[in-house]
Parts: C-alpha cells; sequence; structure tokens
C-alpha cells in the first residue's frame, strides 16, 4: 500500500500528532494540506504551517500551507477549496486539532468550554461534513479522528466534565458518521495508550521532563498509516494505538518511549477492558 498521489487534509498538523501523521505520508509522497492557526512563530509552541510545509516537502511529499481556524465555517470552505484546487481533490481527513483544558466544572469558565466544544466537536464535524463532498469521489475515502473510545464511564468525566464532553462529541461523529456513509467513506478514532511527547503536553506540564515518560507522536503516525491502508469498508472502529499495530503486525514498541529507562503514563479514556498487547508493558525498562 502506498500514499503516493493521495490527497490528506489535516487540521492542526503545524506540529506534534497531526505533523507526524502527515510526515508518515509525505514518505510515500502524499499531497498534505496543513490546516492549522499558526503562521507566527510561538516560543511556547514551536511549529507553524510553513515549518511544517518544509518539512512534508523535504519527506517527498507536496504540502499545502493553509491558516484556517476550523471554528470559522468559511475559512474551513476556503481550506477545502484551496487544496481540491492544488491537489485536485480530497483522499483521507484527519481530524487532529482539539483544545484541552483538565479543569473541574467551578473552575471552567465559559469561554474555554466554548473554545473546546468548537474546536472538538463542532469543529470536527464542521471539517468532515465540508470534506464529504469530495471524499466521496475518492477510491478509498477515509476520515480519522484522533478521539476515544466511548466508554462512559464517571472516571472519564469527573474533574474535567467540559473537556470530557468536547472530546467524546468527536467520537460521537465517528460512531454517526461510520453509520451514514457505510461502504462508502471509512470513519474511524484512534487513541494512544499512553501520554505522547508533543510541545503541548509539555507546556501543560510545566517540565521537559514529562516527556521522558510518554511515547512519541510516530506511534500514532504508524497507526494512522495503517487504518489509510484498509479498504473503506474498515469503518466505526475506535482503536488504541498499541493494540491496533500489533494485530497488524508490530511487535517492537520499545522504539516508541522518549526514555525507556521510565515507567509511561497512561492517558485518558482507555477502556479498563482493553489491556495493552501481550509482551507490551508500560514500566519501564530495566
Amino acid at each position: 500500500m502506498s500514499l503516493k498521489g493521495k490527497t490528506l487534509f489535516v487540521t492542526g498538523a503545524s506540529r506534534g500528532i497531526g505533523l507526524a501523521i502527515a510526515l508518515r505520508a509525505a514518505r510515500d509522497g502524499a499531497n498534505i494540506a496543513i490546516a492549522a492557526k499558526t503562521a507566527e512563530p510561538n516560543p511556547k509552541l514551536p511549529g507553524t504551517i510553513f515549518s511544517a510545509a518544509e518539512e512534508i516537502e523535504k519527506a517527498g511529499g507536496k504540502a499545502l500551507p493553509l491558516v484556517c481556524d476550523i471554528r470559522f465555517e468559511d475559512q474551513v470552505a476556503a481550506a477545502v477549496d484551496a487544496t481540491v484546487a492544488k491537489f485536485g481533490g480530497i483522499d483521507i481527513c484527519v481530524n487532529n486539532a482539539s483544545a484541552i483544558s483538565l479543569t473541574g466544572t467551578e473552575d471552567t469558565d465559559m469561554k474555554r468550554f466554548d473554545l473546546m466544544s468548537q474546536i472538538n466537536a463542532r469543529g470536527t464535524f464542521l471539517v468532515s461534513k465540508l470534506c464529504i463532498p469530495h471524499l466521496l469521489k475518492a477510491d478509498n475515502p477515509h476520515v480519522l479522528m484522533l478521539s476515544p473510545p466511548l466508554d462512559m464511564q464517571p472516571k472519564w468525566f469527573a474533574g474535567h466534565t467540559a473537556y470530557s464532553m468536547a472530546k467524546y462529541g468527536m467520537s460521537m461523529c465517528v460512531l454517526g458518521m461510520a453509520a451514514e456513509f457505510s461502504r462508502r467513506i471509512a470513519f474511524n478514532a484512534l487513541w494512544p495508550r499512553t501520554a505522547i511527547a508533543t510541545s503541548a503536553i509539555r507546556l501543560a506540564m510545566g517540565s521537559p521532563d514529562a516527556a521522558r515518560h510518554c511515547r512519541t507522536p510516530e506511534i500514532l503516525a504508524d497507526a494512522a498509516y495503517a487504518i489509510f491502508s484498509k479498504p473503506k469498508s474498515f469503518s466505526g472502529n475506535f482503536l488504541i494505538d498499541d493494540t491496533f499495530l500489533s494485530e497488524n503486525g508490530v511487535t517492537d514498541f520499545d522504539h516508541y518511549r522518549v526514555d525507556p529507562s521510565q515507567d509511561l503514563v497512561p492517558d485518558f479514556f482507555v477502556p479498563d477492558s482493553a489491556p495493552p498487547p501481550n509482551g507490551v508493558s508500560l514500566k519501564a525498562i530495566s
């Protein structure tokens, strides 16, 4: 399977997980539309749509940097139109852009609530909606949400109800759209078992050492690539990165660790019924 000549529309691809997914596809010679807000360098969050475009082209792909805030319908419509004009269509949509605030009900101001809802749930719905007419023309169209399994346990809401509602909204798009577009477009969700080392995580944790307890974004990039290799009938799945990769022949997960001498930190939302694959541990490697 190759993504050569395929066009991906990736939100939040200026850095982190979105960029890693884009770079993995670029190695095949894919076209990448980078739909993200960051056009000017930010000292706290390195990476812009233009630096991402440079990396993608160095990796072997073709890049289209697009300033796009997915809260605004006109910006998303313009970005989708520009992608189709440049590359002739859209084969894959990756809903990666997300906002997070792990605050309790009393500490979540409504501006932050609205931001998370508008980017996570509404933004995912909007981007998917505007890509669908073009995806329906593709040979093997996929939409991927970076969102969790719908495991409705109170512990996933307690302490950060607003964030959980917004994040689960992305997964509800998978549930509904997979059924609505069955056998025409694949809709799937992908979620990491552990925390992932991104600039946002370092900033949120307030310490560069936090990344030592994480896996790298490449585990999600490899999992996403494997999803895109599936036929469009592979749809409506809520996948955990290492379990899905293990089911598809991957046996070595240690190279995804930032620091093998440190325990890995489990991510939110991973169901108790989904343990790590056989032979995979989150404990430090002695």
